[in-house]
């Protein structure tokens, strides 16, 4: 079956991907494209699936780099394909033939490029890492290699929508602790619940960091259970596991 590979005009013609769940080898709860090692499926079946994802950015296996996602505002610049994994949440690059790459299911994908530079960035942001600053952290570390914020365009890929994030009071005061005005991103629900825009605040974080430009690609990954995982509609749907989707951009 043929990858789902979403792409990004602003990001083009670099290549890049915010890769679905179609066409992948594993089965079950992972059906498709599930690229996470971390979860319970077979490890060959990631292995396939990994491969199929860097096949269709012209890359071998082994160019697709990636870090130890912990939730983090760290970034790490990659020399080669040979680079130590580490504990991190961004990473930039300006060297060719290495495709820097996130896993998320519900967080936010985030790729960057500036093409005057040829300077690439890929972000993992989920609310902590985005409340932490992993992506003006990854906008830094792009600009020590020789990047400018005035040239970097930003896309946020498939994450979950504010419709379906519902969080709870405490969530609010951990982003109220850090500004007031980020209650704009927070919408009444039920009782005391509040819906939360993660790709909105996102987008936020991203133009407030002076940006040329950024943009989400408005896929939400609740939403839509065949072309997307879900870790918070697997927890409703109480299953054991959950895939993991891959986005990743190389120069």
């Amino acid at each position: 079956m043929t990858l789902d590979i979403i792409t990004s005009p602003l990001l083009e013609p670099v290549q890049h991907g915010f890769f679905g769940r179609r066409g992948g080898a594993s089965s079950g709860v992972f059906r498709g494209l599930n690229c996470g090692y971390g979860s319970s499926d077979q490890h060959e079946a990631v292995t396939i699936n990994r491969t199929r994802a860097a096949r269709a950015l012209d890359l071998s296996l082994d160019a697709l780099t990636g870090v130890h996602q912990v939730h983090s505002a760290r970034v790490v610049t990659v020399s080669s394909s040979d680079s130590p994994i580490a504990e991190a949440d961004g990473m930039v690059t300006r060297e060719p033939g290495i495709a820097l790459s996130v896993l998320t299911a519900d967080c936010q994908p985030v790729l960057f490029h500036d093409p005057e530079a040829g300077v690439i960035g890929a972000a993992h942001a989920g609310w902590r890492g985005a409340l932490d600053g992993v992506l003006e952290a990854t906008v830094d570390a792009m600009e020590e290699i020789g990047a400018r914020r005035d040239r970097i365009v930003a896309a946020i890929g498939p994450s979950i929508s504010q419709r379906a994030y519902e969080v709870g009071p405490e969530f609010l005061d951990a982003f109220l602790a850090e500004d007031d005005g980020y209650a704009r991103f927070f919408a009444q629900g039920e009782g005391d619940r509040m819906q939360f825009d993660l790709p909105g605040f996102g987008l936020h974080l991203l133009r407030e960091a002076g940006l040329a430009e950024a943009e989400w690609t408005r896929h939400c990954t609740y939403s839509d259970p065949e072309r997307f995982y879900s870790y918070r509609r697997s927890v409703h749907a109480r299953e054991a596991d959950y895939g993991r989707l891959i986005a990743a951009i190389r120069l």
